[in-house]
């Protein structure tokens, strides 16, 4: 039998997420496929780097949380396709989090995956359920 969590205890992990990373998160997309775990060196090119507002995450509910807040670069570090992103804390560099980016069906939705630099990029969803429910 799998394990089984209540509600209360998913909300708690979630919420976990936004304590543990810190209240002034840096997010990255960048080009290329994710490294293999977030201890791995960063890999492909930084696209976009977004300074996440204080409370960047809303707080968890029925054992699912969303971005809170604008995620948004109003100026692209670099032009390329978007393939995967970090989630950093404030130092920009302690990786805790990555995963796919896309327009549907990824990790993170973003509303281009072909970015220019110079342009504004913005986070149009990003939502994280907690599992053995």
């Amino acid at each position: 039998m799998a394990l089984q969590y209540s509600t209360t205890l998913r909300n708690a992990q979630l919420d976990a997420i936004e304590s543990t990373v810190g209240a002034s998160a840096v997010l990255k997309i960048r080009s290329g496929g994710a490294p293999a775990n977030v201890a791995a060196a960063d890999s492909g090119t930084v696209l976009a780097t977004f300074s996440l507002p204080s409370d960047w995450m809303a707080a968890a509910s029925n054992g699912t949380k969303g971005k809170s807040g604008t995620w948004q670069d109003t100026s692209a570090d670099a032009s390329g396709t978007a393939g995967h992103f970090r989630l950093y804390a404030s130092d920009g560099t302690t990786c805790h989090v990555q995963g796919t980016v896309g327009t549907s069906g990824a990790d993170m939705i973003i509303d281009n995956t072909s970015i220019n630099a110079g342009q504004s990029v913005t986070i149009s969803a990003f939502d994280v359920s907690a599992a053995n429910a």
